[in-house]
């Protein structure tokens, strides 16, 4: 029986070689797991995003690798992973990782592991520090459920899209952002989840500077605004819970122009507002009603 991903190596004593995945540290090199410095000594070939902080991780850590170097990051991913999969393929041990945390999560990585998996190659990992599990200890929000959301598109209008197709979940949510967009995104944030939603900005995590700013998204903007250096993670409370009775008309009609504005006509939106509140249709369209006449009224 083949199992799909383990390779001939591990399987059958083949030439396959064997991918593998190393989590790197997020700021402090103390936190280098002991397999990493192994790993960088033993591999054939160290595919690194960045060459030159590869070098001085190597120094930190006192390795001195004795496999082939090679640079593999978003900008020559589609053409260096046919040559690591040869390679693969012809029996190396391939280390791959990334400036910090681990591959494939908002870094490269998905490309190659998709491709050694469709070649039977093994891949495993080396586990090692992870800025979405540390910010999310450290916020003080819900971690039971929770779920990554990675970099934000840069432009507001896609910014506000992404949002608003995740305005309702119920999960803790996580973002590596840019620190001069920051304040950008959080203001975004407010006005799609709430000024009051609650979150945490978490910044140089392990760092010499590291510092964790919690609180509403409204005054977390506020805050950015100022300005903001370093590595950025955002962590936000997932949306509560409401059942129909809690559903006041303020809400029903802020969830309309949500759908409205990311392209539904008015009535498909009130339709689907009142099915997923559990309500009358006319509830709804009674409510947008209000509101619209409201506005003319103070206009």
């Amino acid at each position: 029986m083949r199992l799909g991903g383990y390779g001939r190596g591990w399987e059958d004593g083949g030439v396959t070689g064997i991918l593998v995945l190393a989590g790197t540290p997020i700021g402090d090199t103390a936190d280098a797991p002991p397999r990493l410095a192994a790993e960088l000594a033993g591999a054939d070939v160290v595919a690194a995003e960045d060459t030159r902080r590869l070098r001085r991780l190597t120094q930190a850590l006192g390795v001195t690798p004795k496999g082939r170097i090679v640079s593999y990051f978003e900008g020559n991913e589609s053409a260096r992973t046919p040559e690591l999969v040869e390679e693969l393929v012809g029996g190396a041990r391939v280390l791959l990782v990334t400036d910090a945390g681990m591959p494939s999560v908002s870094d490269p990585g998905y490309r190659l592991v998709a491709a050694a998996v469709e070649k039977d190659v093994r891949v495993t990992a080396v586990p090692g520090p992870s800025a979405v599990l540390t910010a999310l200890a450290l916020s003080g929000l819900p971690v039971d459920r929770f779920c990554f959301e990675g970099f934000l598109p840069r432009k507001a209008g896609e910014r506000l899209t992404r949002l608003r197709e995740v305005a309702d979940e119920r999960r803790t949510l996580v973002y590596f952002e840019a620190p001069h967009r920051l304040d950008d995104t959080l203001a975004a944030m407010a006005e799609v989840f709430g000024a009051e939603r609650r979150a945490a900005v978490c910044r140089e995590l392990t760092k010499t500077y590291e510092e964790v700013k919690r609180g509403p998204l409204e005054e977390l903007a506020a805050w950015a605004a100022e300005g903001v250096r370093g590595e950025i993670t955002v962590v936000v409370e997932g949306a509560p819970e409401k059942g129909p009775e809690e559903l006041d008309a303020a809400e029903l009609v802020r969830r309309v122009r949500v759908r409205e504005e990311a392209g539904e006509r008015r009535k498909e939106a009130i339709v689907a507002v009142a099915a997923e509140a559990g309500l009358p249709k006319r509830e709804v369209f009674d409510a947008v009603v209000a509101a619209k006449n409201a506005a003319s009224a103070s206009s």
